[in-house]
């Protein structure tokens, strides 16, 4: 793939259904800042009359995207987060061995991703719901008991109100650990946030009310939404099924196995053993099922589906493809509606290969997300039969990705709009999108696509 230039960052490659890769140059995106938002002025041009922020939904995990949101907020708050509930790793997996219910680890990341950080208090009440204790279990519980009663230096900076609110909920969730004494709960590692989230939910039986209070504990703005992608009290199993025919339980053992320990995860890198052979599809499993026969069908959350219809754009955002992204895309109802959309629909290429994707190709990326969402290797009832060109049209790749981008076969899935954009390198994870870089070739492709709308309507009414 050639190497050219997007404004100062990022370059455009645009593959018409005829022709040879032709090269677009890029200017800044023309989205005004908008009377109601402070957000947008980066992205903004002052000599056009204020436009409505664009609506995007965006399919994620709670750890690739969150490197952008700072940036993402800089030009539209009108998002709409959709998170899998099926994480089993590090402290979301202890609070699920003893309180049960569905994972909150990724919903809590992302709500402290878009948290207020404009005033001394709101970043005092970030820091103590981002907080993790010692790996030293002694000490951990130690340093728990010393929050919960309210000595800990972490409150500092933290008015009356928002101390007692956030306490009570932390209160009520020790209440909840003492009332279950045949299980002895590890603090270790363990994230205030999560113990926070665990006690508003079971307080109010109720997955959303507890993302609610959190989005309003930690000031989120009101038109960006964290959606789990299922609604439930209930606890979730992702199970997946390997091409060899292989059966794997539980979302960390798909992604990053421990072996039991309890070493804290590094989601950004994976040195551990390949799979014996590659992911074939991912699915829901009872809470006590260990083969395909044990296979559930959750519904999706209704809010998500609503939000699908309305929105300007959709996102595949980068990271984990089977555990982070499909875990959404699987459930009966999320490929019906956006293959019917004709949206924007992105999705964000991994700059790295891990566990689950050693080898893909970009091809082999839209092809996994086409069948998720077509649910091919599912129930034979249940399955859809649409092109990958009817979920994506636009790919965007991280500049010396190390996944290929075989242009031709992504054009013979009828995807023909390759953008490359600024890339960093992380000496953790390996390259990785720019931010700025990253939101700049969006915001560009959404002005574009707004454009092509707006001038198609008027030749119309012509």
């Amino acid at each position: 793939m050639a190497d050219t230039c997007l404004g100062p960052t990022s370059s455009f490659f645009f593959f018409s259904n005829n022709t040879l890769p032709t090269v677009h140059s890029s200017s800044m995106a023309l989205f005004p800042s908008s009377s109601q938002n402070r957000h947008r002025r980066r992205y903004s041009n002052p000599n056009l009359p204020s436009e409505p922020q664009p609506a995007l939904l965006v399919f994620s995990g709670g750890t690739a995207f969150n490197g952008v949101i700072e940036e993402l907020k800089n030009f539209t708050t009108r998002v709409a987060h959709v998170l899998p509930v099926s994480d089993d790793g590090g402290s979301t997996a202890e609070i699920v061995r003893v309180l049960g219910g569905p994972a909150v680890g990724d919903i809590r990341s992302r709500c402290l991703r878009l948290s207020d950080q404009s005033t001394a208090e709101a970043l005092a009440v970030r820091n103590l719901l981002g907080h993790r204790l010692q790996f030293d279990p002694l000490q951990a519980k130690s340093e728990w008991y010393s929050i919960v009663e309210g000595d800990h230096l972490l409150w500092e900076g933290v008015s009356k109100p928002y101390r007692e609110t956030i306490r009570a909920f932390l209160v009520y969730f020790q209440n909840q650990i003492l009332r279950r004494s045949e299980e002895s709960f590890c603090f270790s590692n363990g994230s205030i946030g999560n113990f926070f989230f665990a006690g508003a939910r079971i307080f109010f039986q109720s997955l959303d009310a507890a993302i609610f209070l959190f989005s309003r504990v930690s000031d989120i703005p009101p038109e960006s939404l964290v959606l789990p992608v299922i609604s439930t009290n209930d606890r979730l199993t992702l199970g997946c099924e390997l091409w060899d025919g292989t059966v794997i339980r539980g979302q960390n053992e798909i992604s990053h196995p421990t072996g039991g320990t309890m070493e804290p995860i590094n989601k950004g890198s994976f040195s551990g053993p390949s799979l014996p052979s590659k992911i074939k599809r991912v699915f829901y499993m009872s809470s006590e099922g260990k083969n395909l026969l044990h296979e559930v069908f959750p519904a999706p959350n209704a809010a998500v589906l609503e939000q699908l219809n309305s929105v300007d754009c959709i996102v595949y955002a980068m990271g984990s493809l089977f555990t982070s992204i499909c875990p959404s895309l699987v459930l009966l109802g999320i490929g019906e509606i956006i293959s019917s959309r004709s949206c924007l629909k992105v999705l964000m290429l991994n700059g790295t290969h891990d566990r689950e994707t050693n080898g893909f190709l970009a091809s082999s990326f839209v092809t996994a997300i086409t069948d998720a969402l077509n649910r091919t290797y599912g129930d034979p009832c249940n399955r859809l039969n649409n092109p990958p060109s009817q979920y994506i049209n636009t790919l965007l790749v991280p500049r010396n990705s190390a996944i290929q981008v075989d242009v031709e076969c992504l054009a013979a899935e009828g995807i023909f709009d390759v953008i490359v954009v600024d890339s960093l390198h992380d000496p953790k994870v390996g390259i990785i999108y720019d931010p700025k870089s990253l939101i700049r070739a969006l915001a560009d492709i959404i002005d574009r696509y707004m454009k092509t709308q707006v001038n198609g309507l008027i030749d119309t009414r012509c």
